[in-house]
């Protein structure tokens, strides 16, 4: 659908010929923009409540920043998740206020005024190297719309650590926990919260580690009730998950 579908729609609202319901049925099945290398959806905020958000892994930084520019000049907020230094330094050329989050490998640029955070999720890493899987959830999170708090290195080797947290684990409406090794952090926290929890496998660990896969397994594994999984590094897939969770808890 082109401009002037969306201005026919929007006049046949204000003349009474069609209701808003009817409207917004109609622009939910709207619009992308062609770019060749992409197809850009620009009204996946209507169906889902966030818009597209740019995958970097694979991308050349000139396609990056044509997404983005596409996505911004329709007023969306743009993200983009495992960001390289290039495509970094090319969105930042076009995008100057565009933010890079270091740690999370993400490029962020917010609609101004960002929407209002709300609720509480936690995301709480087993160890410092786990960060950056963490950030990413946290960031996706926040810029989603959601209040974070950030409990890092707070693993089972150490359970001291995250008992002293528990507290702030029982104000969240949901709780990201994300580790490698054999991956026992979500287990525990899980068997202590009457909390939905999402459990992130990250790559980090010695040589049976596999890659994750260790620490996959045992997640999927678990017997801690409320406790679900995403794949290995998915911090972005488990901070959707997450902000739906709490944006719903929200509204109760």
């Amino acid at each position: 659908m082109n401009p002037q579908d969306l201005q026919s729609i929007l006049q046949r609202v204000q003349t009474g010929e069609i209701s808003p319901n009817d409207a917004a049925g109609q622009l939910r099945k709207l619009p992308f923009e062609n770019l060749g290398h992409s197809r850009v959806d620009h009204h996946r905020s209507l169906r889902n409540g966030y818009p597209e958000v740019i995958f970097g892994e694979g991308k050349l930084p000139a396609q990056v920043v044509e997404i983005a520019q596409s996505l911004a000049k329709n007023c969306q907020t743009v993200v983009v998740t495992r960001a390289t230094p290039g495509q970094v330094d090319a969105v930042q050329d076009v995008m100057p206020e565009a933010i890079h989050h270091v740690e999370a490998r993400m490029i962020v640029l917010a609609q101004s005024p960002p929407p209002a955070r709300t609720g509480c999720i936690s995301v709480i890493s087993a160890g410092t190297a786990d960060m950056p899987i963490a950030e990413e959830a946290a960031v996706t999170a926040e810029t989603m719309g959601s209040n974070v708090q950030r409990i890092y290195d707070a693993g089972v080797a150490g359970l001291h650590r995250l008992l002293a947290e528990l507290d702030s684990l029982h104000r969240s409406n949901v709780i990201i926990a994300v580790a490698g090794m054999e991956g026992a952090l979500p287990s525990v926290v899980a068997g202590l919260v009457g909390t939905p929890v999402i459990a992130v496998p990250t790559s980090m660990g010695y040589g049976v580690n596999l890659g994750g896969l260790t620490t996959l397994f045992a997640m999927l594994t678990s017997c801690s009730d409320g406790l679900s999984v995403v794949n290995i590094d998915n911090g972005f897939g488990a901070a959707c998950q997450a902000h739906l969770i709490n944006r719903l808890a929200s509204k109760t």
